[in-house]
């Protein structure tokens, strides 16, 4: 197997080829998923490698002192060669990860074979693609959380330690000096825990996503802000808590902790800072200073560690394994989001060269993960199949006036989005409405002038008269009445979703290759409105790779909506995010190559991301936890020093060498409906090609059906034959 080890006296960095470690009674043997680059404790580790001998010893004085000692017991030359053996030796990295048990331990029983679990230590949970970890030093992932997320759970647990020293109290407010990846999750717990918090670091960014994530304010050490945010949360006392989570030689935080503190308020140490306490201030506050020892009672007990031997919980309720699940519990949800810090994902074979960017500032970040390839053909990426399009394209037929239209379904989008526009159409006949119950098909009739309503499906699919068939029902329904119109002969429009199912599409193009009826459209509209088109043309082509960002403000739905029918009717975004894919799609000029998902647990928010053959990403961002007001969907696309913006189908710009802003339009958003039906219609009566290629649309629906399959195996999912 491989791993990666440091070389303390050289500094050198490498993934070795290491043998397998047993699985040894007491703990199991993990295949790893993914493992968490400790920004701050790893790379000050990496940095101390690459100093001189002078340098190492500046910086461990602790390891001087033992030195000294052993030259006092041993003599210069016997403690030369053991300082020198030990430093020339590969040293490992890593404490925190997520993977699968592959081999159980004798005496463990609370896990088998299979099972995705976190893991921590310094000696166990290490970057390599095989641990054996002790049974108190592992914890089982709860269903829904993310093995990337997951792979948090040690610094998660050296965070809830630092605040359960703290013993924070509903209402109280705290300071939290450091903003990297335990200040973040420090700032999460306190929040979830009913604190008010402020936070302190000098970079703006981690400011900005500290207060993202539940501070009440941020700002840099020197910024007058924080000393009036202190002030007016605490009415001029001073905060209950402060917890150093900052590092560095510097002795700003606990001068500032003392400074911002109230009179007998706790300060807690999490990482290694400078503590040399200023004795006036602390004395004359009566602060009371406290350590927070790494994940928990525990560590560093060789029986609790090693030989499994519990802390019983009326004595100890809080120990190393079970802040470790504390942690994930919070985490699957939804309490703790740990998405936002991961600033970036690397092979596990790119290890090296990740070293070396963080270490030389070239990449910057919170958190980075290695990701570990999966092993087996059995476990390859999880893949969904784009199924190829193997249909002759339909001759073309000739123009015919007027075109007779049935409609499947009339429902709330049907008689308010399309029915509205095709009424007045010249050169349209509505002929034949059909409904599950009779009322709303004599509805539909009444309303808008169909000459016939029935509930016969049948009879309408054998009317040769009837030109194209409109799908507007529920989504479990639309795959299985699209096969069944384009065997009839029929041009069909179907409202999104084509399919909720691998096989429901397969199904679908079945009957196209079939039937030899490709004369198919699916109502992704947004491509089609004057405004995102005007947009497009004035960006203009591109020629390097395009970053797009798309926020969906969907919104909560109201209770009994069929929507919520998950069960029959699949996911919310399963039913509609086809629109927001097949968007950028379009603008992309492409269709995706894989799709990765993520999703907190507790609600339907999602953040999609896709990529591109040439490189391009978009970012789909589908949330129903915002604000009411605020806009439904904006979108930013940006490549080669221009910017599109579209504003909620109200108002759109582009930001190049010239600006183009749109005239703001009226409330009625155009979201493309009545262009969309225009063409679709022009289709079929000139026989001329569908607005949107077959192959697009199947492209669309398979990268739709890819989230799901993506939230599932919390990996990326290559769309498989994707063009």
């Amino acid at each position: 197997m491989k791993q990666v080890v440091q070389n303390y006296k050289s500094g050198e960095l490498a993934v070795l080829d290491v043998p397998v470690p047993g699985c040894k009674p007491g703990g199991v043997l993990v295949r790893s998923a993914y493992s968490l680059i400790s920004t701050g404790t790893e790379l000050m580790k990496v940095s101390e490698a690459g100093m001189s001998m002078l340098g190492k010893a500046r910086s461990r004085p602790d390891q001087v002192a033992k030195v000294m000692q052993s030259v006092a017991t041993n003599g210069v030359p016997a403690t030369y060669r053991k300082v020198m053996g030990k430093l020339d030796s590969y040293t490992p990295l890593g404490y925190s990860l997520c993977g699968v048990v592959e081999q159980v331990g004798a005496g463990v029983d609370d896990v088998k074979v299979g099972d995705l679990v976190a893991c921590a230590g310094n000696e166990h949970a290490l970057h390599a693609e095989l641990n054996w970890v002790p049974k108190n030093l592992y914890a089982p992932v709860p269903d829904g959380l993310a093995p990337r997320h997951a792979a948090f759970g040690t610094v998660g647990s050296i965070a809830m330690q630092g605040v359960r020293q703290g013993e924070p109290q509903l209402g109280e407010v705290a300071l939290v000096i450091g903003l990297g990846l335990i200040g973040q999750l420090v700032v999460q717990l306190l929040t979830a825990s009913g604190v008010r918090v402020v936070g302190v670091d000098p970079d703006p960014a981690r400011c900005e996503l500290a207060e993202r994530l539940g501070a009440a304010a941020c700002g840099d050490p020197e910024s007058a802000a924080v000393e009036a945010a202190v002030a007016e949360l605490t009415d001029g006392h001073g905060v209950d808590q402060v917890y150093l989570a900052a590092g560095g030689g510097s002795n700003q935080p606990v001068e500032l902790a003392a400074r911002l503190c109230r009179d007998r308020g706790r300060v807690v140490d999490i990482g290694k800072c400078r503590l040399d306490l200023p004795w006036n201030a602390y004395y004359e506050k009566e602060l009371d200073v406290r350590f927070s020892r790494s994940y928990g009672p525990g560590r560093y007990d060789p029986e609790y560690e090693l030989e499994g031997r519990d802390y019983p919980i009326g004595y100890v309720r809080w120990t190393e394994r079970r802040n470790l699940a504390c942690f994930l519990d919070l985490a699957a949800r939804g309490k703790v989001d740990v998405e936002p810090l991961i600033s970036h994902v690397a092979d596990f074979d790119d290890a090296v060269e990740t070293y070396r960017s963080l270490k030389d500032g070239d990449l910057k970040a919170i958190t980075a993960l290695f990701r570990y390839p999966e092993q087996g053909a059995e476990t390859e990426s999880p893949a969904v199949a784009v199924p190829t399009v193997n249909v002759k394209p339909s001759p073309a037929r000739s123009a015919k006036t007027p075109v007779r239209l049935a409609f499947v379904g009339a429902g709330n989008y049907a008689t308010s989005m399309l029915l509205p526009h095709l009424a007045q159409r010249d050169g349209v006949e509505l002929a034949t409405v059909v409904t599950t119950t009779a009322l709303s098909a004599a509805n539909a009739q009444r309303k808008f002038g169909f000459a016939e309503a029935t509930t016969d499906l049948d009879a309408v699919l054998g009317d040769k008269s009837i030109d194209a068939v409109f799908v507007v029902t529920r989504h479990s329904s639309h795959a299985d009445l699209t096969r069944q119109a384009l065997l009839a002969g029929k041009t069909v429009f179907v409202e999104k979703p084509l399919a909720l199912t691998e096989d429901e599409l397969a199904g679908v193009l079945a009957a196209v290759e079939e039937s030899g009826n490709d004369r198919l459209q699916v109502g992704f509209n947004r491509r089609f409105a004057p405004l995102l088109q005007e947009a497009k043309q004035r960006f203009g082509a591109r020629t390097g790779p395009a970053s797009l960002r798309y926020l969906v403000n969907a919104g909560r739905l109201q209770h009994g909506s069929w929507y919520l029918q998950q069960g029959t009717e699949g996911s919310r975004f399963a039913g509609e995010g086809g629109h927001f894919i097949d968007t950028a799609s379009w603008l992309l000029d492409a269709d995706p190559e894989s799709v990765y998902a993520v999703a907190p647990s507790g609600n339907e928010d999602l953040q999609v991301v896709l990529r591109y053959p040439d490189g391009s990403t978009a970012t789909i961002s589908y949330v129903t936890t915002g604000a009411p007001g605020f806009p439904k969907e904006t979108l930013d696309l940006v490549a080669d020093g221009k910017v599109l913006r579209l504003d909620d189908f109200v108002r759109a710009s582009v930001y190049g060498r010239k600006r183009w802003v749109s005239s703001r339009l009226p409330k009625a958003r155009d979201k493309g409906q009545n262009a969309e039906l225009a063409a679709f219609i022009k289709a079929v009566r000139t026989g001329g090609p569908m607005p949107v290629p077959l192959e697009s649309l199947v492209a669309t629906t398979a990268a739709t059906l890819a989230v799901q399959a993506g939230l599932a195996g919390g990996a990326p999912v290559t769309l498989a034959g994707a063009r």
